[in-house]
């Protein structure tokens, strides 16, 4: 069940064919869990593959065109409110969508666009798929075995719901799984795959989850945010005194091998409060206190070697490979830190289907600025983190290993990379699909 900015919570189920024609099903909820449905979306289209993304190292650029939107109301409540909504509008053509005092319609499939006849009738919904605009196919192995699992990276919806329609994306939501090959074991993966606008999944009851923040959280992959910044991350939450610590380790390649710089930062976080805006989520309050950084290439290097006396360190004083304390110049300007400042954030833990545990973090404002009021408390979820034993002074050194590339006592490499993401045609693989 994914969440999206606002919130919607939806799952989504896409089939590609081999003469580039799609359909596209979005299911949305009144639940996080994905248990209440609310209305489904059948989308028809067609795809066409161009060229690598200019802007987004690893990502193919796509156009799409839009055949058909239909709309399949599951109660009477959601006809109501989606009715009012378009009704609401001014879209050309929509009039009155449906008729006040008209009864919900079970089964019944309305028509919101139609490229035939010039008639859009999405906007209300803040519908668009841009999504498609952007794509990248991964494959990799699972962690245990062999077997190769396909994942379908979409582009990223913006933040701010009045730029959804407009925004070109330039990150990623969660990746979509192929029906075929896919991590074992994924109750929901066959529950949506073979529901359609008619018979909207109904996702298996999860456990709610106390929020625990104690602990050590990795990335389970290299991550990419908009504006194209590749990283991964590491945190350390202290529950005894509620203080945190984090590694933000950046890259200048979509596979995170080839790094740029790393940022820690610490601070303490507040108690957590349910979130009443995003069911299922704990709102907390972070104040970034302390920072260092560490350059790790020379293009870094000379960037914080320019920036104006006292915005950032020592002046003239950095050197790849070599940390600096940032405190004591308030932040690092050419790095967009400063401190000390306070983050208004949206937290959520969930069980995956090995009963590990997985740590949800808000996601960042996809104009790049900080959620430092609690109007900008994000309503959606960046990528997780996934819990890891042992001691934080172990895996802090664990994980500076792996980005430095350094050797351990063996000699052997400490921490291999992430598997490697390759682009693969999506036509063919959505061709061995079929």
């Amino acid at each position: 069940c994914e969440v999206r900015p606002g919130p919607e919570f939806l799952a989504r189920s896409y089939l590609f064919h081999a003469n580039r024609l799609f359909r596209a099903h979005q299911f949305y909820y009144w639940d996080p869990a994905c248990r209440h449905p609310s209305y489904s979306l059948v989308i028809k289209g067609k795809l066409r593959l161009r060229q690598p993304s200019w802007v987004t190292r690893g990502a193919t650029e796509a156009d799409y065109q839009l055949h058909k939107v239909g709309i399949v109301f599951h109660s009477q409540k959601a006809m109501r409110e989606v009715a009012a909504r378009i009704n609401r509008s001014s879209a050309e053509g929509c009039g009155q969508f449906l008729p006040p005092g008209r009864t919900w319609a079970p089964g019944a499939l309305y028509e919101l666009l139609s490229a035939k006849a010039e008639r859009d009738c999405t906007a209300a919904l803040g519908f668009a798929m841009h999504e498609l605009s952007l794509v990248r196919v991964e494959t990799r192995p699972q962690q245990s075995g062999s077997r190769l699992v396909e994942e379908l990276y979409l582009g990223d919806i913006h933040t701010e719901w009045r730029e959804r329609r407009h925004y070109r994306p330039t990150g990623y939501q969660r990746p979509m799984q192929s029906a075929t090959h896919h991590v074992h074991p994924c109750p929901a993966c066959g529950i949506i795959y073979r529901a359609d606008e008619h018979h909207p999944p109904i996702l298996p009851a999860r456990a709610q989850l106390p929020m625990q923040l104690s602990g050590s959280w990795v990335s389970t992959h290299c991550e990419v945010r908009p504006a194209v910044l590749f990283l991964t991350r590491y945190f350390i939450f202290h529950g005894n005194n509620h203080s945190w610590e984090g590694y933000y380790y950046h890259y200048s390649d979509p596979l995170c091998k080839q790094p740029t710089f790393t940022i820690y930062a610490s601070g303490h976080y507040t108690q957590g409060i349910p979130s009443a805006r995003v069911r299922g989520g704990t709102e907390l309050a972070f104040k970034v206190t302390q920072a260092r950084v560490t350059p790790m290439d020379q293009v870094t290097v000379m960037m914080l070697n320019s920036s104006e006396p006292g915005s950032c360190g020592l002046a003239s004083s950095w050197s790849a490979g070599v940390e600096q304390d940032i405190t004591p110049t308030n932040g690092c300007l050419a790095l967009g830190i400063k401190l000390p400042h306070t983050e208004y954030e949206l937290f959520k833990t969930e069980q995956d289907a090995k009963d590990g545990s997985l740590l949800y973090i808000g996601e960042r404002p996809t104009d790049g600025s900080s959620p430092d009021s609690p109007a900008k408390r994000p309503t959606s979820y960046q990528a997780p983190l996934m819990q890891c034993a042992g001691a934080p002074e172990e895996l802090s050194n664990y994980v500076s290993l792996k980005y430095l590339g350094k050797k351990d006592t063996n000699g052997n490499e400490a921490l291999k990379p992430l598997p490697g993401a390759f682009l693969l045609l999506i036509a063919l693989l959505f061709l061995r699909r079929d």
